[in-house]
């Protein structure tokens, strides 16, 4: 095992970092801010921005530009980065420092939702393909968000090769190999520094029921059964009000969804102009107020190959607000909110279920439910989350990269190579065959002299 002796832990971010960030910007910034507390930590980002001191040093970087980034990736001693960063700096996979994997993102299934139905979801799924297979082969240490999702990255694992006999011999567990890293919250309680939505917002009352979808409106949500539950939801509470804070995603080089145009459709052909309100995105440090004032958090989503690796991380934000929510059930922050019982689940595209659980939640106040979030809380918070990646980062090493699977470039080369043979072999059967063929005429115009000349001997010429 080699120790590794360097300048700082690297974490490579590639979402946006910032006042507004969606869940990866979210997760990189908390995990360096975590780090930093034992090791000096460089967080680099697809942006420039100032974030608050927290010991944790901003390096901005240009996808795709190596130069941008090697300063720091030459002094680091290990380095956190997902698939994308790897698909934008190959060079990342000779660089000679440990490299932690994280896998909490599912990707591959995002970009077969997202990219459905539409000419180019093959290529996009190929292209994240390709990126999978590197992570599988680059990293030395890779995280996920569940137990759910470990089970998924151990098969992946284990087709690239990377489950052999040197890593099951240092531990037959794999967790130095492989370990869960979940989404976190903030150990301390969330303040309401200032109105953002009752009282404030127009058409949202002092006294209005706040039911709050906390993440973005992406292909593999389903916010259009929200939509069309909550007619019910107004019949008996007519104060009602739904808030979409996230339509447009903070990182602009993520196109827009399709989702979000669906829904506000929706909305006109329901008539529910008055009582739905959509927004860009919230920021960070405001994030705390929306929750605060909402009733009930909400997060929908189908039933698709997304939705059994998914997890939620605006659940782990209710959590920490203690906000009772309506959840589909399905994936891992589902059981987990069913565990604790801290909301109500449906089933997939259940109008009549939604609104019913909504009318349920909304009919309790708030405080009841605030005793059953603290136990689950305790356990959830980025310092707890982190625990596996901090020992990694106390002596990183190097894991054993036997590769039962070719490389993608020889895996190009036996290709050629095969296609080779194989057009050499079908113009060998193509000769035998052509070879057999006149044999077989020859043989037949031959048998048919025999045949006539012995029947002639036998008969007599008549």
């Amino acid at each position: 095992m080699k120790l590794i002796n360097a300048t700082h832990i690297l974490i490579i971010s590639h979402d946006v970092v910032g006042p507004k960030m969606a869940g990866p910007g979210i997760r990189y910034w908390e995990l360096a801010r975590v780090l930093a507390q034992s090791f000096p930590v460089m967080l680099a980002t697809p942006n420039v921005v100032q974030m608050p001191d927290e010991g944790v040093r901003i390096w901005p970087y240009q996808p795709g530009v190596w130069d941008s980034i090697a300063p720091v990736v030459e002094a680091a001693r290990a380095i956190v980065l997902s698939g994308d960063v790897l698909g934008w700096f190959p060079q990342l996979m000779q660089c000679d420092i440990p490299l932690v994997i994280d896998g909490y993102d599912p990707h591959p299934l995002e970009t077969l939702a997202l990219f459905a139905g539409t000419p180019e979801q093959a290529q996009r799924h190929q292209e994240r393909e390709r990126i999978l297979r590197m992570q599988c082969q680059a990293g030395d240490f890779f995280i996920c968000a569940s137990e759910r999702q470990r089970d998924w990255w151990l098969g992946l694992l284990e087709a690239n090769g990377r489950l052999n006999v040197q890593t099951y011999n240092e531990d037959p567990s794999l967790r130095r190999l492989l370990d869960v890293v979940p989404f976190g919250l903030p150990a301390s309680p969330p303040q309401h520094t200032q109105s953002v939505l009752k009282g404030v917002a127009p058409g949202i009352g002092p006294d209005a029921k706040v039911v709050l979808w906390g993440g973005g409106l992406w292909e593999w949500l389903d916010p259009l059964t929200l939509l069309r539950a909550f007619p019910r939801v107004l019949a008996r509470y007519p104060e009602a009000r739904l808030v979409f804070p996230g339509t447009r995603h903070p990182n602009m080089d993520v196109p827009a969804m399709g989702m979000s145009h669906r829904a506000m459709q929706l909305v006109e052909d329901l008539g529910l102009q008055p009582y739905v309100f959509f927004g860009e995105w919230a920021p960070y440090g405001d994030w705390q107020n929306y929750l605060l004032e909402a009733d009930v958090g909400v997060v929908l989503h189908f039933d698709i190959l997304e939705t059994r690796m998914a997890f939620r991380t605006r659940v782990l934000d209710y959590i920490w607000a203690g906000l009772p929510m309506v959840l589909t059930e399905g994936d891992a922050t589902s059981d987990l909110v069913a565990q604790y019982g801290l909301g109500r689940l449906v089933a997939f595209e259940d109008v009549d279920g939604v609104a019913e659980a909504l009318l349920d939640v909304l009919a309790q106040p708030r405080a009841t439910w605030v005793g059953r979030f603290p136990d689950v809380q305790a356990q959830l918070t980025w310092e707890r989350a982190a625990e596996p990646l901090v020992r990694f980062c106390r002596a990183p090493y190097y894991t054993v990269k036997q590769q039962l699977l070719p490389t993608l470039a020889e895996t190009d080369e036996r290709l050629a190579w095969l296609e080779a043979q194989l057009a050499q072999q079908r113009a060998e059967l193509e000769r035998l065959y052509a070879l057999v063929d006149d044999y077989e005429r020859g043989r037949f115009i031959r048998l048919m002299r025999w045949g006539r000349k012995n029947w002639q001997t036998l008969v007599g010429d008549k």
